[in-house]
């Protein structure tokens, strides 16, 4: 496993690194963050031309609103900012798009750029397959580096130190963005409309995107003893299955170590999204020859 984790750690040293010309005006962006920004805006655009197309081979142009770069840069703000506009009233701290705008102006350029493109490439499993890794290594950063030091660097006792908090936090500011843009119907070519969203309906929770968040938090914590909670768990656990005398002897895996593996586990999770809504797996399932038994005269 280490031949895995090993590089993944020199890829987040590598790609978390600030970087021209963001550095020349003092901003910390770095190579990740430019990646995802243009990875999300990229996927954003290319589902709103999926449900323009879809619209109109079902109603043709009935409802069908005039493209708009302010409404896209909104679809675009609602999903990078709604979960810290739910979950930062509720921990009691300003959200970080209230301190500093430079996420906001990195999301308004790249979404500019990219509508300015004639055309994008449609979702493809050629273009997803790849860009699932990119996404698992973006997740694991938003999941292990920026969520949980909102609770666990909080000055409340009650909150830094609640599991509860940190899985209910890393749950909404995952989540929230994406919830509101499929409640109001954003990415529809028609005006916005009330409906039900996709993490509500039948099955909607087995949606990857819903629970690999807390899941994967509540790993990076368990590994890293974020919290006294995890600490005992990891404790109790290793002397359960006889790997330890005593909990002294459990030590807390190193963050970025902790933070490679749940990138691994992110990649191979939306690796395997990819190979399922493609069905790439019928590629590797042989097709039986259709030999036709002669008959016995």
């Amino acid at each position: 496993m280490s031949f895995l984790i090993s590089p993944s750690i020199e890829v987040f040293r590598w790609s978390l690194q600030p970087i021209p010309p963001f550095t020349w005006f003092g901003s910390p962006l770095n190579t990740l963050d430019v990646l995802g920004a243009v990875r999300l805006c990229l996927i954003l655009r290319q589902l709103r031309e999926q449900f323009y197309r879809q619209h109109v081979a079902k109603n043709g142009f009935r409802g069908v609103e005039k493209k708009s770069f302010v409404k896209s840069l909104a679809i675009t703000l609602t999903v990078v900012c709604g979960g810290e506009a739910v979950a930062a009233p509720m921990l009691g701290i300003p959200p970080s798009y209230m301190i500093s705008g430079v996420v906001v102006g990195l999301f308004g350029i790249i979404q500019a750029v990219i509508d300015a493109f004639p055309v994008v490439p449609d979702i493809t499993a050629q273009l997803e397959l790849p860009l699932s890794i990119l996404d698992g290594f973006t997740r694991a950063f938003l999941l292990c580096d920026l969520i949980p030091p909102t609770v666990t660097a909080h000055t409340s006792p009650n909150i830094s130190n609640s599991p509860w908090s940190l899985l209910v936090t890393s749950l909404l500011m995952a989540n929230s963005g994406f919830f509101f843009v499929n409640m109001f119907s954003m990415l529809a070519p028609t005006p916005f409309a009330l409906t039900t969203p996709t993490e509500l309906q039948a099955n909607g929770w087995t949606t990857a995107d819903l629970w690999c968040a807390p899941t994967i938090t509540a790993l990076y914590a368990f590994l890293t003893h974020a919290q006294p909670f995890w600490a005992d768990l990891h404790a109790l656990i290793v002397t359960l299955l006889g790997g330890a005398s005593s909990a002294k002897t459990v030590e807390a895996v190193d963050p970025e170590t902790a933070r490679a593996v749940c990138a691994l586990l992110l990649c191979g999770l939306f690796i395997g999204r990819t190979v399922k809504n493609f069905d790439l797996w019928k590629s590797f399932i042989k097709p039986q020859p259709n030999v036709e038994k002669s008959k016995v005269q």
